[in-house]
């Protein structure tokens, strides 16, 4: 829930930069509502995955003792090829979305100069 609230935060950061960002849960849509009501999301969250069927189709990894997807994050090039992922089976290892954005503005800044 706090990357939610942290990527909320910088929405308009990530607009300037064109680049979108949209979240995948496999909890149930009262859940996903309580977490766009507690954050104050205004970009898609996708709920209910599935697991495995739906971990396996992004490419993140799953538990099935506790039947989850652990938290995953891409970083997609305007071709939506992924430029990063990020795995996390804890609490630490996550992007946080100034590091998200530092990362797309870096990789413009290497396109502009054709590197």
């Amino acid at each position: 829930m706090r990357q939610v609230a942290d990527y909320q935060a910088h929405l308009e950061e990530f607009k300037a930069e064109n680049a979108d960002i949209v979240a995948l849960s496999v909890d149930p849509l009262d859940k996903a509502q309580e977490m766009v009501a507690r954050t104050g999301a205004t970009f898609p969250i996708g709920y209910g995955l599935k697991v495995p069927e739906d971990a396996d189709r992004v490419g993140a990894y799953w538990e099935e003792r506790r039947g989850i997807i652990h938290a995953t994050n891409f970083t997609l090039g305007p071709d939506r090829k992924v430029l990063q992922a990020c795995f996390a089976t804890g609490p630490i290892g996550r992007i946080a979305a100034v590091d998200a954005l530092s990362s797309i503005r870096g990789t413009k800044r290497r396109n502009a100069q054709g590197k």
